[in-house]
């Protein structure tokens, strides 16, 4: 109208009932384009990681984003989790796990499952530092003995020290005459939770669900030298880099070197 019958704008706006601002309004360049690109691509790397991760993550590369900020180009970028099949939950009053002050106080152990690509099954024997929450040992294989357990416990052990304690469930593996030997030659104190209480090993049980959604689920494996491999390498990327949320959004290995200095804050006696 404003072309062809030379009407004024204020006259156009007018008899089509549009309104001025909403006439002159020129949308602005996407300031977030490089932010949005880059939660694009940490979303695609990490594809089970929420927004509060992802949020830590953008902030150690040096983006100064507030949290709220992440949650919107989050949703508008649609790269919400889909939660996977829940499961059964246990009722009633459940008491709380005593804390461990520091590391190598207790740790705790447990086994998962998984299969390879022909349908052979293998088994992921972990090892969780509860206060640190790194994880020790992730030992991949078709069979995990007792006597296997125990060489993996004393690997670990060579180049970590001792712990106080070990906490498992009473497996069948656990409960073999190798780790009674092992708990005699040592003297590690070995607590076994009550059966059908996995929530008695609730570290080591957090981690295997993180481990099961986070790698297991994302891989499909072709033999056990390629389970072993990628697993390995999702175990260094948990003790390193993944952001911890009951850790305050620090690895787990970043939360170990920080708890050693505040425990020698004057440094080592020389």
């Amino acid at each position: 109208m404003i072309d062809d019958h030379g009407y004024s704008e204020p006259r156009a706006c007018r008899l089509i009932g549009v309104d001025r601002s909403g006439f002159q309004y020129r949308r602005e360049a996407d300031g977030d384009a490089a932010i949005r690109a880059r939660l694009r691509e940490l979303a695609n790397e990490r594809r089970r990681f929420g927004y509060r991760r992802l949020a830590i993550l953008l902030r150690r590369e040096g983006l100064r984003i507030t949290l709220k900020k992440v949650y919107r180009l989050y949703r508008e970028e649609r790269l919400v989790v889909r939660r996977r099949g829940g499961r059964k939950r246990a009722l009633g009053t459940r008491a709380p796990a005593t804390m461990p002050q520091g590391a190598n106080q207790r740790w705790s152990l447990d086994f998962v499952s998984d299969a390879l690509n022909d349908g052979r099954r293998f088994r992921v024997l972990n090892i969780v530092d509860d206060f640190t929450r790194e994880c020790l040992a992730a030992a991949v294989d078709s069979s995990l003995s007792g006597a296997r357990v125990v060489r993996e416990l004393n690997e670990v052990i060579a180049r970590r020290g001792r712990p106080c304690m070990i906490v498992s469930d009473n497996g069948t593996e656990l409960v073999s005459p190798a780790i009674l030997g092992f708990c005699e030659e040592t003297a590690i104190e070995w607590h076994y939770i009550a059966p059908g209480k996995p929530v008695q090993n609730a570290f080591v049980e957090s981690f295997n669900g993180r481990l099961r959604d986070e790698c297991l689920n994302e891989h499909a494996f072709s033999s056990l030298a390629e389970a072993r491999r990628i697993i390995e390498a999702w175990r260094i990327d948990y003790n390193t880099v993944r952001p911890h949320t009951s850790l305050g959004g620090l690895a787990p290995s970043m939360f170990a070197s920080r708890s050693h200095e505040d425990q020698n804050p004057g440094g080592p006696n020389l």
